[in-house]
């Protein structure tokens, strides 16, 4: 693990130090500065949009306080330039308004992420934080980072938040009620908080041949091979690449007592043979991610749906389903159409049999201040039953 951590340096009193860089979504800043409780949050604020990292060696509680005076001064609204004007009523116009608030959003997110994770923490050899009032986060660190390697390592205050809130959300998991039980989450896979969806996926009927056995796709934390199992499905074969979302996967099948219905293999896409039924609920939408985590949400291109539908007659029981869970919102961004959507379906030999909508019920779907608004206020879920042609 040592060669794929990089080395990142400094001086403090003119000793030279270094210490192994931790991040998966943070680059590692050219200049490092040593900072403590005497550092404005004005002065904090020039220093990060510079580039430079500053090591925190104050009060840890002092370090959170100054990350969060730094995130309001990253969201204050800019003071100079003229609004956008309004899109002039045309579809053409109004999507092109959509990509470009959409644009401006993922900018000022990667920029707040990048000024935000320039204030930093070290960890010592045994992962404890030498700070007066640090917690103890060695555990969470041993879920995202594995055991401890003997170096000191750095990483930015705000992935440590982040890395603690996983480690959390792992002790407690989340409440799924289509599924009747929990998931655990791991650090690095997407959680199912926002699970519309998750009905659709159990009250959906199932085709022929599907109780005995079913394919789940790019399963993640393992929520829908384990609701297939809760359903009657005798066997599931769920898939993925990332080895965090096998183990995490296997984890938690194990813990709902599913583990005789559902088998977690590693593979790209499609495990071996055919189905009567394959599920698959890829990334939404198709623009590259800025973080890891992201990964979960975003897919270049469309990569991994049109695979998804490019794939999917090859292992398709005859008169079976595939099951394709998607939102329509990079619909109403502008970044793909329908009739797109419906064209990579027709040239993959497939068709539609039904599809099924909802509408999603997480927060920013009703808030109006949130950039993205107008196509969130929009959006429609769906579970799309495509059959062979």
């Amino acid at each position: 693990m040592n060669e794929e951590q990089p080395w990142i340096t400094w001086e403090e009193s003119g000793t030279p130090q270094r210490a192994r860089w931790r991040s998966e979504s943070q680059a590692m800043p050219a200049t490092l500065l040593p900072a403590d409780d005497t550092l404005t949050a004005n002065a904090a604020f020039k220093l990060v949009s510079e580039g430079t990292g500053l090591l925190w060696q104050g009060d840890f509680h002092n370090g959170r306080q100054l990350l969060q005076a730094l995130g309001r001064r990253v969201d204050r609204p800019p003071r100079v330039g003229a609004a956008a004007p309004a899109p002039a009523g045309g579809r053409g116009d109004a999507q092109a308004a959509a990509r470009d608030a959409f644009a401006r959003h993922r900018a000022a997110q990667a920029r707040r992420a990048a000024l935000l994770g320039r204030v930093l923490v070290k960890f010592e050899p045994d992962r404890t934080i030498a700070l007066r009032r640090a917690p103890d986060v060695r555990a969470a660190l041993a879920e995202a980072w594995g055991p401890p390697d003997g170096s000191a390592s750095i990483a930015s205050l705000r992935e440590l938040q982040g890395l603690v809130g996983a480690h959390e959300w792992r002790k407690k998991g989340v409440e799924v009620p289509a599924l009747g039980g929990r998931i655990h989450p791991w650090f690095g896979v997407f959680s199912p908080l926002r699970g519309e969806y998750l009905p659709l996926v159990a009250q959906a009927p199932l085709p022929p041949g599907a109780q005995a056995l079913a394919f789940d796709i790019g399963t993640g934390t393992g929520v829908i091979a384990a609701l297939l199992a809760r359903r009657g499905v005798r066997e599931v074969v769920a898939t993925d690449l990332d080895p965090r979302a096998i183990a995490c996967a296997t984890e938690n099948v194990a813990r709902l007592g599913l583990a005789g219905q559902v088998r977690v293999v590693a593979a790209d896409m499609f495990p071996e043979g055919s189905a009567a039924l394959v599920v698959c609920n890829p990334p939404w939408v198709p623009t590259p991610a800025n973080a890891a985590i992201e990964r979960a949400v975003y897919d270049p291109d469309s990569a991994m749906l049109r695979a998804f539908l490019g794939g999917l007659a090859a292992h398709l029981a005859p008169g079976g389903e595939g099951w394709l869970v998607m939102s329509d919102l990079a619909e109403h961004l502008g970044l793909r159409t329908r009739d797109e959507l419906l064209a990579w379906i027709a040239a993959a030999g497939l068709r539609v049999v039904a599809r099924h909508d909802t509408r999603p019920t997480h927060p920013k779907a009703g808030d109006p201040a949130d950039p993205l608004f107008a196509a969130r206020s929009r959006e429609v879920t769906s579970l799309w039953r495509l059959g062979a042609q």
